[in-house]
């Protein structure tokens, strides 16, 4: 069973052809329609079920199109159509699930729901996101970086703000593609030392610079995310952006670093709060191709669950 569930639970050589598959797969399609099938259709007379237990527009836009123009058919389930764990066990429903559809993408919260959809399934499952982690976007911001900027490897990639489920897979995905990664936001905020010490451990350069003039320095890629989530209080969100306001990428920010260096950002943003319109706007920014290489990501990881 080949599940895609984290990029450091997915040998470096699989990624690599991942990569490489979701370049073919977005040459090949230069100059048509969206609609237009793949010449090639390797989820043909396949069934994908979408779960969603978490709300989300690139996840299940982009997962959708992709079966579609693969030759496939999905099934979008959310979370109270689902009701996971609730009445039926998880490890019940991804047994039924699995005698109905050929492959499950899952974006939940608790990693836990993932894990144990995984264990019991008898097709392969995708981690669509978690509260932990977000492999899919993290093989298209890899996807996106080498597409502009040739081979990620040696790099210097920067994190700014809060130390969350991208960040963590951007730090499996150091390990895996063997760049380096700095970590600027405050110290509440920090990633897990779990992830840091398996990048670490791998070769990677990690580091930890409080100073975010001082961390962009020389980077190649400068990223954020958004610093609230949707379930956030009021009063949390205040709180976060207290701390987080020193660390906003902004165009004097960006200036610290490489002339050529890219800025990445998985969306949805807040402009003005974490990163400003100018950056996303400006000719640094690479945060539509990053979006809609989701797409081209995504297909290339299905096909190697599929073994296709």
């Amino acid at each position: 069973m080949t599940h895609f569930l984290d990029i450091h639970k997915t040998d470096p050589t699989a990624l690599r052809a991942i990569v490489d598959q979701a370049m073919v797969t977005k040459n090949a399609r230069k100059g048509l329609s969206k609609a237009t099938p793949d010449a090639d259709q390797p989820l043909v007379g396949h069934m994908v079920a979408l779960i969603f237990e978490k709300p989300s527009t690139r996840t299940r836009v982009s997962f959708d199109v992709g079966v579609r123009q693969m030759g496939g058919e999905t099934m979008v389930l959310s979370g109270t159509d689902m009701q996971l764990g609730h009445g039926e066990t998880i490890a019940d429903t991804a047994r039924v699930l699995s005698r109905y559809v050929d492959m499950i993408m899952i974006r939940t919260f608790d990693e836990s729901v993932l894990l144990e959809m995984a264990e019991y399934a008898d097709v392969p499952v995708i981690n669509g996101l978690t509260d932990r982690t977000h492999p899919c976007q993290i093989m298209a911001d890899v996807m996106t970086y080498e597409e502009h900027r040739g081979p990620i490897k040696g790099k210097k990639v920067v994190w700014c703000g809060d130390g969350n489920n991208v960040c963590a897979s951007f730090l499996h995905a150091a390990a895996q593609f063997e760049f380096d990664l700095t970590f600027t936001g405050p110290a509440q905020l920090d990633p897990e030392d779990a992830f840091i010490g398996l990048a670490r451990k791998a070769g990677s350069r990690i580091q930890i610079e409080r100073d975010p003039d001082v961390a962009v320095q020389g980077a190649d890629l400068v990223v954020a995310d958004t610093w609230v989530s949707m379930h956030d209080s009021q009063s949390t969100k205040e709180r976060r952006h207290n701390m987080l306001r020193s660390y906003q990428v902004n165009e004097t920010l960006m200036k610290q670093a490489k002339p050529d260096a890219l800025f990445m950002h998985c969306l949805p943003a807040h402009r003005e709060e974490e990163v400003t319109s100018a950056v996303m706007d400006g000719a640094q920014s690479v945060i539509f191709d990053e979006a809609e290489n989701r797409l081209h990501a995504q297909k290339a990881i299905m096909r190697h669950c599929l073994g296709k």
